[in-house]
């Protein structure tokens, strides 16, 4: 079974989140999928089989299934330019029914993914605490232009907006406890947000739902939290830049594109780059 690495969001030649692709007539068993996505070792592996005009789409991380991951689904787009040459695919996942185009220029890999429908709710007050908990922040900390709250693109996360570049910079947290915390809360990621401008953000995502202590480019948190911005009536402007992974060495580019229409789509996008085996 061939497994290609792809990284997306690339900057570049370099940056990205690092994905596992498998494409292959038909899924592998549920425990040899989770089998490989461990070996591996990346935040996900995405399996894609052939249904009719379609791909049916499992992801997982190195411990556990997730519903929707927008890095590997990039990842799978440009596997699948490679594959069948530019154009636009139809993927059924678990819970819902997306597309994800693949585009080759110039040497370039480009990919582009409508996102499940968002939505969003305020954070419980206990939810913040253990949070902030977590990370040894304070409620000084936050940056309450972007409220604590439950955001939704095809998977669930918490946002927490800082107020300086500095704080986001200096995140950690103990990995058993983020699991911990994650797992009982229904948490995939949290994302954690610094404003440059109105249209520019610096994102961090703790992964350790699924194992991982950090994500450097998360596209599902990414359509997310554009969803979010456009509940709280953020001066958007229909689209918002993401710079994610510098702190972890990985530079990592992402752009949202936000429909008007509460709780539509997010198109997310960037470019691919292959990776050796």
């Amino acid at each position: 079974m061939h497994i290609q690495k792809i990284a997306a969001f690339s900057d570049g030649n370099t940056g990205g989140n690092p994905a596992g692709v498998v494409i292959a007539e038909q899924h592998p068993s549920d425990a040899e999928m989770q089998r490989i996505a461990a070996d591996v070792g990346f935040s996900e592996t995405a399996f894609a089989a052939p249904v009719d005009d379609a791909f049916r789409v499992r992801y997982f991380s190195p411990e556990s299934e997730v519903p929707f991951c927008g890095h590997a689904t990039i990842a799978l787009g440009a596997a699948l330019a490679l594959k069948l040459g530019d154009g636009t695919f139809s993927l059924i996942l678990n819970e819902v029914e997306i597309t994800v185009e693949g585009r080759q220029q110039g040497g370039v890999i480009s990919a582009a993914l409508q996102s499940p429908p968002t939505h969003s709710a305020a954070a419980s007050p206990q939810l913040l605490a253990d949070a902030l908990a977590l990370f040894g922040y304070t409620d000084d900390d936050l940056d309450l232009n972007i409220p604590p709250a439950r955001i939704n693109g095809g998977a669930e996360h918490l946002v927490l907006g800082l107020k300086t570049r500095e704080t986001l910079a200096a995140m950690k947290y103990d990995l058993a406890a983020g699991r911990d915390l994650m797992t009982q809360a229904g948490l995939v990621t949290i994302t954690l947000v610094y404003t440059e401008t109105p249209q520019l953000f610096h994102t961090r995502n703790p992964f350790a739902s699924g194992g991982v202590y950090e994500d450097p480019a998360t596209g599902a948190a990414t359509a997310a939290f554009a969803g979010y911005l456009r509940d709280i009536a953020w001066p958007h402007n229909g689209v918002i830049d993401i710079v994610q992974g510098e702190d972890m060495g990985m530079r990592s580019l992402l752009k949202a594109e936000i429909p008007a229409q509460r709780g539509s789509s997010i198109r997310i996008s960037g470019t691919a780059r292959l990776m050796e085996d």
